[in-house]
């Protein structure tokens, strides 16, 4: 294998090929592959959003950061329908993005969990044909994360601006990717067959309600860092055809991870010299590009959140919320979800899938 191909790999797969290879040459390339991959993404966010926030303002980083997340999804997975429409939906995703979040915080809760659970859903329905591959992780990152940080006036002025270049970028990207895949499938065909006894229906609409319901609420009660609880929840309901048994093991590895990284944030903080602490941001972003196991992605996710918390609410605090907020999100998700589906069941008649396939 070229090394430039392994760099393309995801960490899991490398890992296994560095388990199967016997030559201890191979397994340093591979090793050294999975490394590099972990720093470059790490750089090339950087490199990506730093520029950006200074230009558009710190308040619009959140933008930036959707930007950067959605490139690395588009450059893998397409949306399952022709270049054309896809190219006009991934307008419609952005303009969500820009849009939905910023009107659900000037209306009242039931509007806010309206409005959340529809552009969610409509997002999920144009962008995630194919759940198994993951790419609904990345709009429920991005959705989740302009809905903690919404703006106003001018700031929202320069967030539309930064906006409309992140679509030109990444629909660029999306047709270099892709403009030969699924030539003959157009969207209206994927309405026209959009049916709630279809199970992938089922998960997005499990999904977006979910979260809107659960961001609306947190708004509504002012909780600090709402977005963390948000995005255990969506950890939660974002589990493709996941049975019981499967719920409940990711339930006990994301608060698992969730403790492992909010104690190791706690020493490591407390230990590194106060001029040296801008580096774990950037450090917990490499570490998860080592990580394979959910329990050590949630850790390592801790880490760079945990770190921008600090700066507004204190260490204690900050290690309280992330704490307390995956706990609530994390029980809100299993609790709705399984509400959700036996309702779907009863509707429908359909029983729980036996397999499990996770979306991130």
């Amino acid at each position: 294998m070229q090394f430039y191909n392994a760099l393309q790999l995801d960490p899991a797969i490398l890992k296994k090929k560095i388990r199967e290879t016997n030559i201890t040459k191979g397994k340093l390339k591979l090793f050294f592959a999975m490394a590099l991959r972990s720093i470059l993404i790490v750089l090339f966010a950087i490199t990506l959003i730093s520029p950006l926030s200074k230009v558009f303002g710190d308040e619009n980083t959140p933008m930036a950061v959707a930007m950067f997340c959605a490139l690395l999804g588009l450059r893998f997975v397409d949306f399952g329908y022709c270049i054309k429409d896809s190219l006009v939906n991934l307008a419609c995703v952005f303009a969500l993005l820009l849009f939905a979040p910023c009107l659900a915080a000037n209306v009242n809760p039931f509007l806010a969990a309206v409005i959340h659970s529809c552009a969610f859903f409509a997002i999920l329905f144009m962008t995630s044909d194919k759940p198994e591959l993951g790419n609904a992780g990345i709009y429920t990152f991005a959705y989740i994360f302009l809905s903690g940080n919404p703006v106003s006036g001018v700031a929202f002025l320069k967030r539309g601006a930064l906006t409309a270049i992140g679509y030109a970028v990444c629909a660029v990207i999306f047709y270099i990717k892709h403009n030969s895949k699924n030539q003959n499938t157009r969207f209206i065909s994927k309405i026209k067959a959009f049916s709630l006894r279809d199970k992938k229906v089922q998960w997005q609409l499990q999904l977006g309600l979910g979260v809107g319901i659960l961001l609306a609420v947190g708004s509504y009660l002012n909780m600090r860092r709402m977005m963390w609880a948000a995005f255990a929840g969506g950890s939660i309901l974002g589990c493709y055809s996941a049975t019981a048994k499967d719920l409940k093991k990711r339930f006990g590895q994301r608060m698992v991870g969730t403790i492992i990284g909010t104690v190791a944030f706690f020493l490591i903080y407390q230990v590194v010299p106060e001029s040296a602490r801008p580096i774990l941001a950037p450090l917990g972003g490499i570490c998860l590009g080592f990580c394979t196991d959910y329990r050590f992605k949630t850790a390592a996710n801790c880490i760079g959140a945990l770190f921008m918390a600090t700066g507004l609410y204190g260490l204690e605090n900050s290690v309280f919320l992330r704490v307390i907020n995956n706990f609530l999100g994390i029980g809100f998700g299993y609790v709705f979800l399984i509400l959700f589906r036996k309702f779907m069941d009863f509707c429908f008649n359909q029983k729980v899938p036996e397999k499990a396939e996770n979306t991130d």
